[in-house]
């Protein structure tokens, strides 16, 4: 996908299709939003180091936050006004980031 298209704004109903085939995002408002939960500290903040460079990547950034091992993202296309594609793909990309 063309990176225009990527940061146009979704439509209710393709935010819906999208948010559907993700695992543990909410809609929060004109944000998607997820908590992630690890071990300690130590293992939040890798995560948001790797997050970080996959944000800086796409040049898309996300709202977040760390408690100790708690770590809440959220997601918008602020110059789009809402949701587009390109916060449903780095949602995927944060997930991908986890340790299993």
């Amino acid at each position: 996908m063309c990176l225009m298209a990527a940061r146009q704004k979704l439509s209710d109903g393709e935010v819906s299709a999208r948010l559907s085939r993700l695992s543990g995002w909410t809609l929060s408002g004109a944000q998607i939003q997820k908590t992630y939960q690890f071990r300690d500290f130590s293992e939040a903040f890798g995560f948001m180091t790797r997050a970080a460079l996959a944000a800086e990547r796409r040049d898309h950034h996300p709202d977040w936050s760390n408690s100790w091992s708690r770590v809440v993202v959220s997601l918008s296309t602020h110059d789009a006004g809402g949701l587009t594609e390109l916060d449903f793909e780095m949602a995927e990309e944060f997930d991908r980031l986890i340790p299993h």
